[in-house]
């Protein structure tokens, strides 16, 4: 099954069990990003990626630049706080 398959699953599932006022405030605020035009400001598929600093676990401070003049560089995003 595809990610996308996956995901409309989940949706679907969450929906037929989340009360109605929640799902119709997550479809709102779906619908107004939308409209808000914040899609048309985000790095698409192909686009370059601007340089950034990030800190490991060490608090040792990478740079995407300095990543991508030694090879390839796979970003790899997690939502929440460690």
């Amino acid at each position: 099954m595809s990610l996308q398959k996956k995901l409309s699953a989940m949706k679907k599932g969450f929906e037929a069990q989340a009360p109605k006022e929640a799902v119709e405030i997550i479809h709102r605020a779906t619908h107004d990003l939308e409209k808000s035009g914040i899609l048309d400001s985000t790095v698409k598929v192909g686009d370059e990626a601007p340089d950034f600093a990030l800190q490991n676990a060490d608090g040792q401070e990478f740079r995407l630049k300095e990543l991508l003049a030694q090879g390839p560089v796979v970003l790899n995003f997690y939502r929440g706080k460690w």
